[in-house]
């Protein structure tokens, strides 16, 4: 499906919420997402993990909240936690899939991510999955007599029947961690929801429980949903994002990953939409019981961060951005 016939149709954005950080963190994501995207065609929904075995208390996001997602217009889905929960909270991204409606295309974002344009100027092309490409070289972590890059991702294209050679980018060179597919799970997309869902799950399963031999050094948490994603979009005839999907993690979306790294990276632009969506008082009020929205924010300590960094010329590593926000006392999340 064109991007263009996906815009007439409409498609569903999506995200996860719940207790603690991520609650706050969507209502954030709600707000920009609303403000730059007023005449949006779909639904905006938040998918809810529910309790159960594997969550040890209530994950469910807290009713001011609620009230205020809401009141934005979105949707809280439940979905149960049946193979992750409190133990790889990233899989909330995988199982909460299956709470979308089947059979309509989706985006889904991670909810820290704040929208700074409309998505209507985005090409997606519902046909040919992709996923960001805002990542550094994280996985795999070579060992000094282990099996390198290739070997690594190898298995893993062998132990699902699919075609290594084609995921190759050979403009880059052999065992340089970027002529690999490997994506950040910050957003992705595809035509259906369940058949994307299933399979990540299948795939991620697979690899937690039977991984490889070249894997035996290689620590799965917190990587794994990137380790199976690209072979998720391979695997459905897609790729590496096109200059159409440039306006993600660009001129459409921020995914800013802690409010601390916003302040220090992320452009003028950025800060102001989300100092402007969150300024009513009725949004202040809720927000502000988070500590680092109250901080950062409201306090206005992200400007000293800000102050700390030249958005020119930024550490190459977030490490380095971290360990000087935290020399300053303004790291928290």
């Amino acid at each position: 499906m064109s991007g263009n016939a996906a815009g007439e149709r409409g498609f569903n954005v999506f995200c996860i919420g719940q207790a603690g950080r991520l609650g706050y963190e969507a209502v954030v994501f709600a707000a920009t997402f609303r403000a730059a995207n007023p005449d949006f065609p779909g639904r905006l929904i938040v998918g809810e993990p529910q309790p159960g075995p594997l969550w040890p208390g209530d994950p469910r996001i807290d009713a001011p909240l609620r009230a205020l997602l809401e009141g934005f217009g979105a949707e809280i889905v439940p979905f149960e936690s049946r193979y992750f929960g409190e133990r790889y909270p990233y899989g909330n991204k995988i199982e909460g899939l299956a709470a979308l409606p089947e059979g309509q295309p989706f985006v889904f974002f991670d909810t820290d991510t704040l929208f700074t344009g409309p998505l209507s100027g985005v090409g997606f092309d519902f046909d040919r999955p992709a996923a960001s490409m805002r990542r550094e070289g994280t996985w795999p972590v070579l060992e000094l007599y282990g099996p390198g890059y290739g070997a690594t991702w190898k298995s893993l294209y062998d132990k699902f029947g699919l075609d290594y050679e084609s995921s190759l980018d050979r403009s880059k060179p052999d065992e340089y961690w970027e002529r690999y597919l490997y994506f950040n799970a910050g957003w992705f997309f595809y035509r259906c929801p369940h058949a994307f869902g299933e399979r990540f799950l299948d795939y991620a399963l697979a690899i937690r429980d039977d991984a490889p031999p070249e894997l035996v050094c290689q620590s799965l948490d917190p990587w794994l949903d990137q380790v199976a994603l690209p072979l998720v979009i391979h695997s459905f005839g897609g790729g590496r994002p096109g200059p159409k999907l440039a306006g993600l993690d660009g001129a459409v979306t921020c995914h800013y990953r802690l409010f601390p790294l916003l302040y220090a990276r992320e452009s003028d632009r950025a800060v102001e939409i989300l100092e402007t969506a969150i300024a009513p008082n009725p949004i202040k009020k809720v927000l502000k019981e988070y500590l680092p929205l109250k901080k950062i924010v409201y306090q206005r300590k992200g400007h000293a961060i800000r102050e700390m960094f030249d958005r020119t010329d930024l550490p190459k590593r977030e490490q380095a951005i971290r360990n000087t926000i935290k020399r300053a006392g303004l790291w928290m999340r």
